[in-house]
């Protein structure tokens, strides 16, 4: 049996992907619809080997649609995703908006599978790119040795912002070489050949956002006793987030056993080879992967039982398109579709 699927956002950088994957993935999809706002109205858009023609959100009747996977902006998905819910589809939104309400299951297939049991108004939320691939390498570490406390720093590229921010670094880059001041407009200032430590809005407490979604999803995820400090970096590279992750353990875990453990998770690729041939990974080399990429795992000798490591992901991939694919899948292997 296929299925109806509804892409919502298609014409955005996350939703080609996910046209992208279902794809690559032979997702059992009978038909496919591409959705956008009314300016983006018969544009086409890549599925496959074929085009799909854009329709209009605002107008489309979800009825008999099977599956939403939605990346608009958050206040278009706080007016559609429950209405496509409530035509009986099960949305899985990729937006903020829903990620920390009490009766939306946040999820991330390799770490709460589970959470897919109790979807309430019919919403799946796909947590922030950067705390899927955290979480990602954190479950089983926490599975072995219990986290108390993890400390942060994210260098997080531009193509989480979307299509102007690339275009901005794109063309900040090209100018500067052409001896043109650069002029920020998505950012509030120069990203090109530079760092900006602000991701989102300031919160009243001096936090970004950012910062404050990487802490309270990770809680909603995987345990609501894990302490988090995240630190968010914007840095002028396209595709791809790293981090750099300091761990807080109960339980003493050797650097050894750690890859070890990690070796064996789902989703995880470990580049980590003997101290006296040291490899790790970049941004630039995960593009278009579906794995976490782990490197620099590392004691932390000033605190007991500490752990570091360096951590990459595709942000367009398994920060957003991929894990809101394979959660569609989870949905089917565990019967949750209507028949």
């Amino acid at each position: 049996m296929g299925y109806k699927v509804a892409v919502v956002g298609a014409t955005g950088n996350v939703g080609h992907e996910i046209l992208k994957i279902l794809d690559e993935r032979n997702f059992p999809a009978d038909e496919v619809i591409a959705l956008a706002s009314s300016r983006s109205v018969g544009k086409e858009v890549s599925y496959g080997d074929h085009d799909l023609k854009v329709r209009d959100l605002a107008t489309f009747d979800f009825s008999d649609v099977d599956i939403v996977l939605s990346s608009p902006g958050g206040k278009v998905s706080a007016e559609y995703s429950p209405k496509a819910a409530a035509a009986g589809a099960i949305v899985i939104d990729n937006t903020s908006h829903w990620r920390m309400d009490p009766d939306v299951p946040l999820v991330v297939p390799e770490v709460n599978p589970e959470a897919i049991n109790d979807i309430k108004k019919g919403i799946i939320a796909n947590p922030n790119c950067s705390t899927i691939q955290m979480v990602v390498a954190l479950k089983p570490l926490h599975d072995v040795a219990k986290i108390k406390r993890v400390v942060v720093s994210t260098y997080q590229s531009v193509s989480g912002t979307g299509k102007n921010a690339m275009d901005e670094l794109f063309n900040q880059t090209k100018g500067i070489y052409a001896n043109q001041t650069p002029m920020p407009n998505v950012y509030p200032k120069q990203i090109a050949f530079n760092a900006i430590p602000q991701i989102d809005v300031f919160m009243d407490d001096g936090m970004t956002k950012e910062e404050w979604k990487m802490m309270v999803e990770t809680k909603k995820i995987l345990d609501p006793k894990i302490k988090v400090c995240a630190n968010c970096v914007r840095i002028p590279v396209f595709i791809g987030h790293a981090e750099m992750v300091n761990v807080e353990l109960e339980n003493e875990i050797s650097a050894i056993e750690a890859k070890d453990i990690l070796r064996s998770a789902p989703g995880v690729t470990v580049v980590d080879l003997e101290q006296e041939d040291l490899e790790f990974v970049t941004p630039n080399e995960v593009q278009g992967e579906d794995d976490v990429y782990i490197s620099r795992i590392r004691e932390d000798i000033t605190v007991e039982n500490g752990l570091n490591f360096w951590c990459v992901a595709d942000n367009l991939r398994k920060g957003a398109a991929l894990n809101t694919v394979q959660i569609a899948e989870l949905l089917i292997k565990e019967g949750k579709l209507r028949s």
